[in-house]
């Protein structure tokens, strides 16, 4: 156990209490993890009275994208991406498209797991010399840096910064985190300067809706305005019969979005069925159309997604 936690990094944004239990800060949920316990995202886990990020340096996923399958369309167009996926999310979306990998509680490692002599990563782990020799792999496939992807990958904060900095630092690569925006401010703050671009998945404009996610509207809010002060910015709503697609809810979502900047770009996306939503039908094609005409009239780059 002691070499697993000299290999994990204490995580940032949590302070402790007097019973040996810590408050996590780092997404508005405001985890209080007692002992051996994990938060909602099940991957930042209390051992011994300090928050240990189970997720660091695991990956579920490594593929090079291209840039729009993020979604990203205005933002480096015709290029790939080396899109990187861990485990875990903060929000329990009964539609969520990647249920396999976000619903997840992860275990933390075990003495097996990493060799004795340096602790080299086996199986799904991931370090910065296999990133970049992932990077160098990469490099005549027109791709323009890191992805992260697939899951939340802010929940695996720790990683993701350290793989930010190191991208950061070679030139020319970009950063680009596809997330739900449910940060708190400060981390999101610490993150921002290594960030290129953010795809922020904007599910739904009303708190009713985020209510049956286990999240908060106002939180997402928040990350779109600070994040669109300090680099690109792409939202994405996926569009749920009967759930959150009135025109009256996207016209607001779309007109909220103006008043930050009008040409952000906005993609509606059709749902098909996943997860506890398997039993719903698909978006109709003719809703898609009615709600792009709505946000149109306050945005000026909107895009149909999954058409």
């Amino acid at each position: 156990m002691s070499e697993i936690l000299e290999f994990l990094p204490e995580a940032m944004f949590y302070r402790k209490t007097e019973d040996d239990s810590v408050i996590c800060e780092l997404c508005p949920h405001g985890c209080i993890i007692q002992p051996g316990k994990t938060g909602v995202c099940g991957t930042r886990k209390n051992i011994g009275g300090k928050l240990y990020p189970l997720g660091w340096q695991r990956i579920s996923a490594l593929n090079l994208d291209p840039i729009e399958k993020k979604p990203l369309s205005m933002f480096s167009p015709g290029y790939n991406i080396l899109s990187i996926g861990g485990y875990g999310c903060n929000l329990r979306c009964p539609f969520c498209q990647n249920h396999d990998i976000s619903v997840f509680e992860l275990n933390e490692p075990n003495e097996e797991t990493f060799s004795d002599s340096n602790l080299w990563p086996k199986g799904d782990y991931f370090n910065s010399a296999l990133l970049e020799c992932a990077l160098e792999n990469c490099r005549s496939m027109k791709n323009i840096g890191v992805a992260y992807t697939y899951n939340e990958p802010l929940i695996n904060y720790e990683f993701v910064y350290h793989c930010a900095e190191f991208v950061s630092s070679k030139k020319q690569l970009k950063n680009v985190p596809v997330t739900n925006g449910y940060i708190n401010p400060e981390p999101l703050l610490k993150l921002l300067p290594l960030v290129d671009a953010m795809n922020i998945d904007l599910k739904g404009f009303t708190d009713e809706f985020y209510k049956k996610l286990g999240g908060r509207l106002n939180p997402v809010k928040n990350t779109i305005e600070m994040a669109a002060k300090h680099c690109h910015i792409e939202v994405s709503t996926l569009i749920i019969p009967g759930e959150n697609d009135s025109e009256e809810e996207i016209a607001l979502l779309a007109e909220w979005l103006s008043g930050i900047n009008p040409g952000i770009p906005l993609h509606l996306n059709r749902f098909f069925p996943r997860y506890k939503y398997s039993d719903k039908s698909p978006t109709p094609r003719e809703r898609i159309f009615t709600l792009y005409a709505a946000a149109k009239r306050y945005l000026k780059n909107v895009f149909m997604g999954n058409m």
